[in-house]
């Protein structure tokens, strides 16, 4: 029997350190490296793999950059709409993705921004309004925008599948068999574990050797 087909599209996420690491990991600690999971997504009858790089807010590691960006697909900016400071950092990322991953055509490289946490405090902490974040990537070439709530799942499918649409456009895709992604660094889960869901840990606990999809 032939092993099934996948594309498999590599996603990156960049945010202030705030964003993931105090509010979505309360259960585990963080150590050195960018956390690596994996998510299947569905779009227009075919199967896709996102392979997921999050690097938010580790600026300790911004050396890695280079080597973790190159070869992206996609780069989801996100920020926390209770945080102005994490709005106004967009920007910050943004430019810093580019010269890291130094796309073959930086201006149509896509691009998702995700403005997360609306559930907290039922909405009344909120200082970035929806029409100000999307007037902003209205100014940087129209960057899909969704708000989501990563604790409630809220546009988190939605999200995602917009992501793969805007991977695709980014260049070649890369197919995969059914398989164990090998890899060898330490991880950190954060709010990503609660997004996928469907990942199962493979060898070490401590370090992170294979992600069976």
């Amino acid at each position: 029997m032939p092993s099934r087909r996948r594309t498999l599209l590599k996603v990156i996420i960049l945010g202030d350190s705030g964003y993931v690491n105090k509010k979505f990991s309360n259960q585990y600690k963080a150590t050195i490296g960018a956390d690596f999971l994996t998510k299947e997504v569905q779009f227009e009858d075919r199967l896709f793999t996102l392979q997921i790089w999050d690097t938010a807010g580790q600026e300790r590691f911004q050396s890695l950059g280079v080597a973790f960006y190159r070869g992206a697909d996609c780069c989801v900016l996100v920020y926390d709409v209770n945080s102005m400071k994490s709005f106004d950092n967009l920007n910050n990322w943004r430019e810093e993705f580019l010269i890291q991953a130094s796309p073959s055509d930086p201006e149509n490289f896509p691009f998702v921004v995700l403005g997360n946490k609306i559930d907290v405090d039922g909405g009344n902490s909120r200082v970035v309004s929806e029409k100000k974040a999307r007037a902003w990537c209205a100014s940087k070439g129209n960057i899909p925008y969704f708000e989501t709530s990563a604790k409630e799942g809220v546009n988190v499918e939605e999200a995602f599948q917009c992501i793969a649409k805007n991977a695709l456009k980014s260049g070649e895709e890369e197919e995969m068999d059914d398989l164990t992604v090998c890899l060898n660094f330490p991880l950190h889960y954060n709010f990503l574990w609660m997004l996928t869901g469907n990942v199962k840990m493979v060898g070490n606990s401590g370090f992170l050797n294979a992600i069976e999809i």
